[in-house]
């Protein structure tokens, strides 16, 4: 595992990890890389390559707002020690979504200068739950302007609380019906390449009662109210976070060792589904794929005519499912069970609250549940887990909830996987070594000498030998042994009903392999006593009594002997 670059916290996490049927990926930074980077901006109703903004920038009021609300609605922080180098290469401390805004904006406006302009009065950081953040701004030469509220976040969540936008002219114009859908259409076209879309808002404020530094309890309420309506939408961009490279094949390894893979994410759904499609997660495109409405015993009856045999034949045709954040609350037991059914599935908006009931649920239904995230939002379903997997680059919380860390890449599941049957193999087969000969035809010996009256013909010092010596050797070996070549093509064992040791185990031990040796060894060490003239019928319920014509010196020598042989055998099978 070290040399995969592999931390495991307990040999049993590596273990359990070999019976996991079901892992639970995060997105960014666990799927993808982590590295975003503004693509596509809209301002105006226009969309423009994100390339071309700073030649427009100058001679575009609505660019110029776009970039105003970038830099100002943002908690990201160039690093003073790169601070000089090309804006692609500048270190940015903060989310990587701010990353990629913040050097967006720098490409049209040094945002140093920006924020030497304005100051932040409060901010309501972005979170889960909202999928929003908020920077209250005031003028620093200009107080008398009055504060700004500026909002960035999830469309889906802030274009109904716009009434109105920002024209190519920077003028404000009304938001109708027409326009939305025309932004809706946007959206959903960014989305459905793998883009992450933003929208970013302002709204002026007037008449504000608290005073953010006395009262920032007080005032954080209002700006929340204020923030439900009314504002004006400045512009959205679009956001690439290409997949790692190695994620479609190790997701292929993985269905092949039987294990699905299933995407959490808080992203919007059509986002998540097309990162889905290009990690390979979800094959099934268009009709194919599954919403929420397909959970419906309803639905189910429409589709298949009410036929039990027919459901039984849909329920096995299943592949696809993607399900809103929204929608899990309200799923019943007999959803979720469907859902279980599905190999592949998509969650969408989902905040830490649905993670967990995800991993809880699935639980509950016998399956070995892997989590694997990187940030703070994932921790309590790390936790909740039966193998919870940090990235290496996660936050402190992630790595502290989790069970395993993968330092390099994800790709180091799969050996992660491979090692964790191995452990759980190896075992079994020393187990099945150490049962034979380590005490089972060790205890025939003793009980022929009490039950028939035979010598004890193999000695207690010998017995000792071979639990000390022989058996530790041979079982340390077999406990290092390589995979088998089927180990990832196999599926996953039931980690509540497949025991370490089962009746399978016991009858190959005992009933095959210890009977097998106990037996030759009895035959061959009670022929060299026959051969050395003590004969086994002088032996058979003899309690130790000399045969006529042997002394004692050459009986215990001969037996010696064949202890010997009993032990030679009973090591060498």
């Amino acid at each position: 595992m070290r040399k995969n670059k592999i931390l495991c916290k307990s040999l049993k996490t590596v273990e359990t990890l070999g019976a996991v049927n079901v892992i639970c990926s995060d997105k960014t930074g666990t799927l993808t890389r982590n590295q975003m980077t503004v693509t596509d901006y809209m301002i105006g109703l226009q969309t423009h390559d994100a390339l071309h903004a700073p030649g427009l920038h100058k001679d575009s009021k609505s660019l110029q707002q776009l970039s105003v609300i970038s830099s100002m609605c943002n908690a990201g922080e160039f690093d003073a020690s790169t601070i000089k180098l090309p804006i692609a290469e500048r270190k940015v401390n903060g989310d990587a979504t701010d990353q990629a805004v913040l050097r967006f904006a720098e490409s049209m406006n040094p945002v140093e200068n920006l924020r030497k302009f304005y100051r932040i009065v409060f901010r309501i950081a972005f979170n889960s739950k909202n999928k929003f953040m908020i920077h209250v701004i005031q003028s620093q030469s200009e107080p008398q302007e009055g504060t700004l509220l500026t909002i960035k976040g999830a469309p889906d969540i802030l274009l109904p609380r716009c009434t109105s936008f920002i024209a190519p002219d920077g003028s404000i114009s009304e938001l109708t019906e027409e326009r939305r859908l025309m932004i809706e259409n946007i959206k959903n076209k960014w989305s459905s390449q793998g883009k992450r879309v933003i929208l970013l808002a302002k709204k002026p404020l007037d008449q504000v009662r608290f005073d953010p530094t006395v009262q920032p309890r007080e005032y954080e309420e209002d700006m929340m109210g204020r923030a439900m309506g009314n504002l004006i939408l400045v512009g959205i961009v679009g956001i690439v976070d290409p997949p790692r490279a190695e994620i479609p094949e190790v997701v292929r390894i993985l269905r092949g060792a039987g294990v699905r893979v299933f995407m959490v994410t808080g992203d919007f759904r059509l986002t998540a589904q097309a990162i889905a499609e290009q990690c390979g997660i979800l094959t099934s495109q268009g009709n194919d794929v599954d919403d929420v409405s397909a959970l419906s015993d309803d639905h189910l009856e429409f589709q298949t005519g009410n036929s039990d045999d027919e459901k039984h034949s849909l329920k096995t045709r299943r592949r696809g499912l993607v399900v809103n954040g929204s929608d899990i609350p309200n799923l019943d037991e007999a959803q979720w069970d469907m859902i279980s059914q599905y190999e592949e599935i998509v969650f969408a908006r989902t905040t830490p609250e649905h993670k967990l009931r995800i991993v809880k649920e699935l639980q509950s239904r016998e399956l070995t549940v892997g989590m694997t995230g990187d940030g703070v939002n994932d921790a309590p379903s790390l936790k909740a887990a039966d193998v919870g997997i940090a990235m290496g680059s996660g936050s402190d919380i992630a790595i502290e909830a989790s069970d395993m860390v993968l330092l390099d890449s994800f790709a180091a599941i799969v050996e992660a996987v491979r090692y964790g049957r191995v452990v759980y193999d190896n075992l079994k087969k020393t187990i099945c070594y150490l049962l034979p000969a380590g005490s089972f035809s060790e205890f025939w010996p003793v009980l022929t000498n009490v039950v028939f009256g035979l010598p004890q013909i193999l000695s207690s010092f010998l017995m000792i030998i071979i639990c000390c010596f022989t058996d530790c050797a041979a079982a340390t070996a077999i406990a290092y042994e390589k995979p088998e070549a089927d180990v990832l093509t196999r599926p996953p064992r039931n980690a509540r009903k497949d025991r370490l040791v089962d009746w399978k185990l016991v009858i190959q031990a005992y009933g095959f392999f210890g009977v097998l040796e106990t037996v030759l060894s009895f035959t061959v060490s009670y022929w060299y006593c026959q051969r050395q003239g003590l004969r086994f019928s002088d032996q058979w319920f003899g309690f130790g009594a000399l045969p006529p014509n042997m002394d004692l010196d050459t009986q215990t020598s001969i037996l010696n002997t064949a202890s010997s042989i009993y032990f030679v055998n009973l090591v060498v099978m």
